[in-house]
């Protein structure tokens, strides 16, 4: 029950600890990389963008080089303190930021700039404040999808809401069969919907990768650890790397605490 799987063709590339000595830094909830994966996005649950490029010695992340960190604000332009957690790039260069307390998703130009809020359904005001929308993706159309961390019953499936031409929706549902919930999404160039999940053990935690055919539903596991095999991942990047394989890129949000890391870990996959 508590071991560690991973499909025919999933291999962990590495992992790497990301250590900054900003007194700002750590929390990170979202991530996303270019399509090359040389240059990076990150957010903080306290309301910090973090960018800058990815540094690598052959296939493995040697360092994280911060070139600009930015304090989000809202769209009255006042500093945000946090519960930021999701992080969706459109290739038009706009920064989608989804919240859990309330829930909400914002838009930024720039991101030292005043924000843009996006129709706020009236479903997110249902939401549990410290359980509300964790993951956040972008399709190729340029379509969001977003989700709830908790979906309010033990059984009760996972909507995932999607924000196209104006209007959200849901898309498609997830069901919820164990103890994981989602933190993470991303849509991979093989324009499949990835979700990184997490299960707090009571003595650490446990991470699940899993992607999805959105028309057909299929789901697929690509990768489930053991407890304690890394910290508390909660932001996923896809994409694919030079050799035409998918990578999954993920970061680990220390929740600012002295005994956890920000770490970051990769897995090739390979069909």
């Amino acid at each position: 029950m508590f071991g560690e799987t991973a499909a025919p063709g999933v291999t962990e590339v590495g992992r790497f600890l990301w250590t900054d000595p900003d007194k700002e830094f750590g929390g990170l909830s979202g991530i996303d990389l270019s399509p090359d994966g040389r240059t990076f996005t990150a957010v903080s649950d306290r309301g910090t963008l973090w960018q800058g490029t990815v540094e690598r010695k052959g296939q493995v992340v040697s360092g994280m080089t911060v070139a600009h960190k930015a304090r989000l604000h809202d769209a009255r332009n006042r500093p945000l303190d946090g519960d930021s957690e999701g992080l969706a790039l459109s290739p038009d260069g706009t920064i989608y930021i989804s919240f859990e307390g309330p829930a909400r998703v914002l838009a930024y130009d720039t991101p030292d700039g005043a924000a843009t809020a996006l129709p706020h359904p009236r479903e997110f005001n249902t939401m549990e404040r410290n359980g509300a929308l964790e993951a956040l993706a972008i399709g190729p159309d340029g379509a969001l999808y977003t989700m709830p961390e908790r979906s309010g019953q033990a059984r009760r499936p996972f909507p995932v809401y999607r924000f196209r031409d104006g209007r959200w929706s849901v898309a498609f549902s997830i069901a919820r069969t164990d103890t994981f919930v989602p933190v993470g999404a991303d849509i991979g160039p093989d324009g499949l919907f990835y979700l990184l999940e997490r299960d707090f053990t009571g003595i650490g935690f446990r991470s699940r990768v899993r992607r999805f055919d959105m028309t057909s539903g299929q789901a697929q596991t690509l990768f489930q650890t053991a407890t304690n095999t890394y910290d508390n991942l909660e932001g996923l990047a896809v994409w694919r790397d030079a050799t035409g394989a998918i990578r999954l890129t993920t970061v680990s949000d220390d929740n600012f605490k002295f005994f956890q890391q920000t770490q970051i870990v990769e897995y090739r996959v390979t069909d």
